[in-house]
């Protein structure tokens, strides 16, 4: 079969391979070549049958439309230019070039020295003329339609959600109820057991590790080990292939409909921030053949080299407006024809950075924040890079809320009996203001974590006191050394009965902590299920049973404890606030939080200063200001990291008896509720809330909708 471009070639605005029903039109942007041709190969990938020249430039998008070519195709691009990396240019047509809008890709990367633009052996500067084609990965012509039978995103309200951070491979591989051909793949995170554990669990949201394409890291390769985070994107609109159990990407569009219809949002952990070719000396699979100077940031200096933020070798150049398009028509694409719900963003701080110097009000926020798709959707910074000036924690706008590492080395610290931990614990169970309230930012712009992929697991963070990366192959130098983590009395795992009932009690208080916090809770998935990594706090290249989600867990309390204290959350909206408390009188003399010593005298600066004081009581309420004034509410809580304490508990609000509901000394049954007196005992290293007495169910004379007003606000309305 031959092809060729049609003189009746139109030009459309979409970049890539848009398939219109009688052809596809192809196009790619490149400001500095001097040609750029389109491949066609076999449907294996293997066979290169057709090499043409896009016909048209406009501007710097080069475009060709071939009739006939529809659906399966499978394509690349090479480049034509100046081979001159002094000057930042770095053509070479030897090297096929996946289409950076691929909607699919077929094939793995096979590394091979001929992937590389110049001679592997000699220095950058040097031209390498083998062809790369056999050795690369190729884009795959798509038909966008799929039967999406009604579904809609869901956008939940903020102070409602609950995320679920996991790894599409990771989550599914060992359960023993997904089936073996889906374990691994899109399929088999949305099974049946995948989405019912979710849903008694309690989440609203998953976030998944990426699933952008990304080929597995060569050094990675040469030590037998793999890619398994996937922090190395080179597809921003393909999907993962290894994580289809088919050819077909509908498989991640039936993932997202499954989890929409058990009312569960979609997350998608994206990095734009650099890509998977690495420094000058990386191979040539894209970009880079493309048009190294305007994808990437190069050195001012000397733009032979790459200007590196992330610590990758490379860092996307989003202040280009062809890079910035890129990366939105990738988010919109993953919105509107993916049905994604949000995006958490990777080392957010490079995308911020406008002439090398992160910018709150630089061009990509603006870009976001107008756009009529992207704005409404979930969106959340990773507020850090390594280059210079990249930690931004809270100095993103609004609405990006933002990953708190705060929150978690401080809740750490505190239950492990570091000193002067009172006042850093008020702050994040408060929504960390210092940080967030400013610039009309509101009380869920904190994503409170425990833990996440990247460091010890919640199980680790008690049972290890340093990181044992061995298996890694970088002599235990990789991960952080600081993980404010507490072994307990014994490193890794014991038979010891009483390190591990006492670990099971730090991880309840520390959970617990997490669902009595303003802000929006994140669960790193495994951690209900008390799963380990062994004491690896980066197991990004572990894709085995190191880095997968074990599930012997599900018979253990701790599993229950967490979908306890997830619904305790939800049934107490003085928990999940927009606004930060301020601590104002209303006028009626009520009051929304107020600090409290064991004694119920109110804090004061000798005791905020008291760097022995491990004990602190808070009252919430959301009853005294707002709308809600009719809601008799507030919890009364004490989180108390020492010994045995005798409480007295206040007249708050005209309470003056209180029913203790949580108490996380009480292994048997957390969540009894008990009437208590004044004086009462919190135990050692436990948490304890009290509710008024009378208002912790509705009476039984209630009515059908006054028990769903209480069910779904959490208080009995007087």
């Amino acid at each position: 079969m031959s092809y060729s471009f049609s003189e009746l070639d139109f030009m459309k605005p979409e970049l890539g391979a848009e398939y219109t029903g009688q052809g596809t039109h192809f196009a790619v942007f490149s400001a500095h070549a001097e040609q750029v041709d389109l491949c066609l190969f076999s449907q294996d990938g293997k066979h290169e049958i057709a090499r043409m020249a896009l016909p048209k430039r406009e501007g710097d998008i080069w475009s060709g439309y071939i009739e006939g070519v529809g659906p399966g195709t499978v394509y690349g691009y090479r480049a034509h230019g100046p081979y001159d990396p002094k000057a930042g240019h770095r053509f070479n047509p030897n090297k096929l070039l996946l289409d950076p809008y691929a909607k699919q890709v077929i094939g793995e990367i096979k590394w091979h020295d001929a992937l590389y633009g110049y001679r592997i052996g000699e220095d950058d500067l040097s031209f390498d003329d083998r062809d790369s084609a056999p050795y690369m990965v190729k884009g795959v012509v798509q038909d966008p339609d799929f039967d999406w039978d009604g579904d809609q995103a869901i956008r939940r309200p903020w102070p409602d959600t609950i995320i679920y951070e996991t790894h599409v491979r990771g989550m599914t591989m060992l359960h023993p109820k997904v089936p073996e051909r889906l374990r691994g793949t899109f399929l088999g995170m949305c099974s049946d057991p995948i989405i019912d554990h979710l849903t008694k669990l309690g989440i609203s949201a998953v976030e998944l590790l990426p699933i952008h394409f990304f080929p597995n890291d060569r050094y990675l390769e040469e030590k037998n080990l793999s890619n398994y985070w996937g922090y190395q994107t080179l597809g921003f609109f393909a999907p993962q292939p290894r994580y289809m159990s088919t050819d077909r990407i509908t498989e991640i569009k039936t993932m997202v409909r499954r989890f929409h219809a058990a009312g569960i949002e979609v997350i998608m952990d994206v990095v734009y921030n650099h890509t998977a070719e690495g420094n000058e000396r990386g191979p040539t699979l894209s970009f880079r053949g493309l048009d190294n100077a305007s994808y990437y940031m190069l050195s001012p200096d000397d733009p032979r080299h790459t200007f590196d933020t992330t610590g990758t070798g490379n860092a996307l150049n989003v202040a280009n407006p062809m890079v910035m398009r890129m990366v939105l028509d990738s988010l919109r694409y993953w919105v509107g024809v993916m049905h994604i719900d949000g995006f958490r963003f990777d080392l957010a701080s490079t995308l911020g950075r406008q002439e090398l110097e992160f910018d709150r009000q630089g061009l990509f926020f603006g870009a976001i924040r107008q756009d009529p798709i992207l704005a409404g959707v979930k969106l959340i910074a990773e507020p850090w890079d390594v280059g210079a000036g990249g930690y931004q924690v809270g100095g993103f706008p609004h609405p990006f809320r933002e990953w708190n590492d705060k929150f978690r080395d401080d809740v750490r610290s505190f239950w492990k009996g570091d000193a002067s931990m009172v006042g850093e614990l008020a702050q994040r169970i408060t929504g960390s203001a210092v940080q967030f309230n400013h610039s009309d930012r509101g009380a869920t712009s904190s994503i409170n974590l425990l833990s996440a992929h990247d460091g010890f697991t919640l199980m680790d963070t008690v049972s290890f006191n340093d990181k044992h990366n061995e298996a890694n192959g970088e002599d235990n130098r990789d991960g952080h050394s600081d993980n404010h983590s507490d072994n307990m009395g014994a490193e890794g795992a014991t038979d010891d009965a009483h390190i591990n009932a006492n670990r099971a009690r730090r991880r309840r208080n520390m959970m617990a902590t997490l669902m009595l916090s303003q802000g929006v809770p994140m669960i790193l998935g495994g951690d209900e299920l008390g799963n380990s990594q062994n004491g690896n706090n980066n197991a990004y290249c572990q894709d085995n049973e190191v880095g997968w989600t074990k599930w012997e867990g599900l018979s253990d309390p701790f599993l229950k404890f967490c979908s306890d204290a997830i619904a305790f959350r939800r049934a107490h909206p003085e928990l999940r606030q927009e606004r930060f408390l301020t601590g104002e009188t209303s006028e009626d003399g009520r009051i929304e939080i107020a600090w409290y010593k064991p004694d119920a005298n109110f804090m004061d600066d000798a005791a905020w200063n008291d760097p022995h004081l491990q004990v602190l009581g808070v009252y919430m309420s959301k009853s005294a200001f707002g709308p809600d004034t009719d809601m008799v509410g507030g919890l009364f809580m004490v989180f108390n990291a020492g010994g045995d304490c005798n409480l007295v508990l206040p007249e708050i609000n005209g309470v003056k008896e209180w029913t203790r509901v949580l108490d996380t000394g009480n292994e048997a049954d957390p969540f009894e509720h008990r009437d208590v007196d004044a004086s009462t005992m919190v135990y050692r290293e436990s948490i304890c809330c009290f509710a008024p007495k009378g208002e912790t169910e509705p009476p039984k004379e209630a009515t059908k909708a006054e028990r769903w007003r209480w069910f779904n606000f959490g208080r009995w309305s007087k």
